[in-house]
């Protein structure tokens, strides 16, 4: 589960934002169910800042969302002219289709259904080519997890980001290239 949030700030108080935003992601990190997240400059002058903050599930993000901590911190105090102007939950498979430092565009579930196919298949003809040969002797129930947990990091971390790297001008037409988004950088 992740929350997506977009933030402007006025200019020439970006500094502030940032040790702003840096305190707050590190309140964050301590909280139970906390995966990690991120900050992100704006692609362009002018355009909001991006915040990321990924959870376990979503009893663990309203945790954080309704914690004293996070409160904390939203309160306003001198140098901090920034406003919030967009916000997002992302849950399941549409986190695929949303890369940092963009708006949560998620394309039409048809095409995710296609994209995420066309992820799904490679991983899933190497599994059976390669792993399932040597696991036959494994209980069923093993075998299975041994698979979900493979394919989940191999889905996450290889295929969906090559499929939609690959697709994302039929994912989301319109939608700017990544390329043209050079000063965008993490914030630790």
């Amino acid at each position: 589960m992740a929350l997506v949030a977009a933030r402007t700030v006025e200019p020439g108080h970006e500094q502030a934002f940032q040790e702003w935003a840096r305190g707050v992601l590190t309140a964050a990190s301590s909280a139970p169910g906390n995966l990690g997240g991120g900050l992100f400059h704006p692609a362009e002058d002018g355009a909001p800042w991006i915040f990321v903050h990924r959870f376990r599930d979503h009893e663990a993000l309203q945790n954080w969302t309704d914690s004293p901590q996070r409160a904390a911190h939203l309160t306003p105090y001198e140098g901090h002219r920034h406003t919030e102007v967009a916000r997002h939950e992302l849950a399941g498979l549409e986190g695929w289709f949303t890369g940092p430092g963009r708006a949560a565009v998620v394309p039409p579930r048809w095409k995710t259904a296609v994209a995420s196919a066309l992820g799904i298949f490679p991983v899933s003809l190497l599994g059976s080519v390669f792993l399932a040969p040597h696991l036959t002797a494994v209980p069923a129930v093993v075998r299975t997890a041994l698979f979900a947990a493979l394919f989940s990091v191999l889905m996450t971390y290889v295929a969906m980001p090559a499929v939609t790297r690959t697709l994302r001008r039929w994912l989301s037409p319109g939608a700017p290239s990544p390329r043209n988004s050079s000063r965008r950088r993490r914030l630790a």
